[in-house]
């Protein structure tokens, strides 16, 4: 393996806007931490910029002084990292929330002050997304812009729960309500995601005075042969076009790797991705829905020969075959064979039965986990991820049960023939 030290950089751009008389948001740009933040304040006597910038402040300083967990989630995915480096994230703006609160307690003129928040924060070839509010993150990646947060307001939960529609959203007069902000309350609920870095990777990270007048499929002609550089300004400069009436702020990311060589991890991040979408399970998730998915799995590697999963022997782990070859064996015979983009053990999410069958690599091979109990906990946390997931699997469950149905009724006219037929043979 080829291992190739991944590196950011970064631009940023804040603007007061059109009809703003003072500019309230924030943003950090450094490089040399791999710490990205929009930040949004609201809150008046220009308490919302007191608030993003003690967000900005506090963050750096949690996230600087314990950076080692984000090397480690780099060096080593593990779920224990990976649980270590989230929780870096959501603690650090849990302490700029109550930071922020306090400050607005003591001091009247500053009561009832916030700001929305979000941060990429890089540790080697992953990333951690922090966010609450409606400031977004977009990822650019092979030509597709994918959101990765949900905004935190009240016309985004009327979306997600059904009661409006789309048209009704766009004109509702509480689409700039928001529902969660750092600093309003002593704490607050933050979503954190993890996801791969792939050389090419850009991502965006802005307040609302951004997305507020481009709409997500606009994005891509927007950036389209502008060099990273001077994308903060295209963006500063199509929102005032177009009204420019709050503040608006852009950072724009973008990776690379040292010379032509991808890592082995970076090259298999696009692998895992499409492996997953093809899945009857995870293919009806959202771009956002299936990296969190892919955020809980881990990889494993098998040499030739070796036993993944052992008929009769209980499993609560889906396997997805990332690179390799494996044979599947029931009693001992081997009746299919799998490449990568196959995947076996799926039931095993469901409950921990006995395998139905010997699963061996056939050469060396590395594989996808998904286990039960991780993703149960992300089911726990997102309850649409759930919902579609268990739509999914009765759908499977579904096929299954028309496919077996159809062999069931081809056996019994081969049954029905061949006792047809019996008389006449024994003549």
């Amino acid at each position: 393996m080829f291992a190739v030290a991944l590196t950011t950089e970064a631009f940023g751009l804040t603007d007061v806007g059109r009809k703003r008389q003072h500019n309230e948001d924030a943003m950090l740009v450094d490089s040399a931490l791999g710490l990205y933040v929009v930040a949004d304040g609201m809150g008046g006597h220009a308490a919302g910029e007191v608030a993003s910038n003690r967000a900005t402040e506090v963050v750096k300083q949690h996230i600087s002084a314990n950076r080692h967990l984000l090397k480690d989630l780099g060096n080593n995915p593990t779920p224990d990292s990976r649980s270590a480096a989230a929780a870096l994230v959501e603690v650090a703006v849990q302490r700029a929330c109550a930071d922020i609160y306090r400050t607005a307690m003591s001091d009247a003129t500053k009561r009832g002050m916030g700001t929305t928040f979000v941060c990429l924060a890089v540790g080697g070839n992953k990333g951690v997304i922090g966010h609450v509010g409606d400031s977004r993150v977009y990822l650019v990646r092979h030509g597709q812009c994918h959101r990765l947060t949900e905004d935190h307001t009240l016309v985004a939960a009327q979306l997600k729960a059904g009661t409006i529609t789309k048209d009704q959203a766009a004109n509702s007069q509480y689409r700039n309500v928001i529902t969660r902000a750092v600093g309003i309350q002593e704490s607050v609920q933050v979503d954190t995601l993890i996801v791969d870095l792939v050389p090419g990777d850009m991502f965006i990270l802005c307040s609302d005075g951004l997305h507020g007048y481009v709409e997500d499929e606009e994005v891509l002609p927007l950036i389209a042969g502008i060099a990273p550089a001077d994308l903060p300004k295209r963006f500063v400069d199509v929102a005032n076009e177009r009204g420019g009436k709050d503040n608006i702020t852009a950072v724009v990311v973008k990776v690379a790797g040292e010379g032509a060589t991808v890592s082995e991890e970076s090259s298999e991040a696009q692998s895992r991705m499409e492996a997953l979408r093809k899945i009857p399970l995870f293919r009806h998730l959202t771009y956002k829905e299936q990296t969190a998915v892919l955020s809980i799995a881990t990889t494993r590697t098998y040499p030739a020969g070796r036993e993944i999963v052992v008929e009769g022997q209980p499993g609560e782990e889906l396997f997805v075959v990332i690179r390799g070859r494996v044979a599947i064996e029931k009693n001992g015979v081997e009746i299919a064979e799998l490449r990568a983009g196959g995947h076996f053990g799926e039931m095993g999410l469901i409950d921990n039965a006995p395998r139905s069958a010997t699963v061996r690599a056939t050469e060396p091979t590395r594989t996808m986990v998904i286990s039960r109990p991780d993703l149960m906990g992300l089911m726990k946390r997102e309850s649409i991820l759930a919902v579609k997931m268990l739509w999914s699997f009765v759908q499977v469950l579904s096929d299954r049960l028309r496919a077996t149905n159809s062999e069931l009724s081809e056996a019994r006219q081969e049954l029905a023939v061949a006792q047809a037929i019996a008389p006449f043979a024994e003549e």
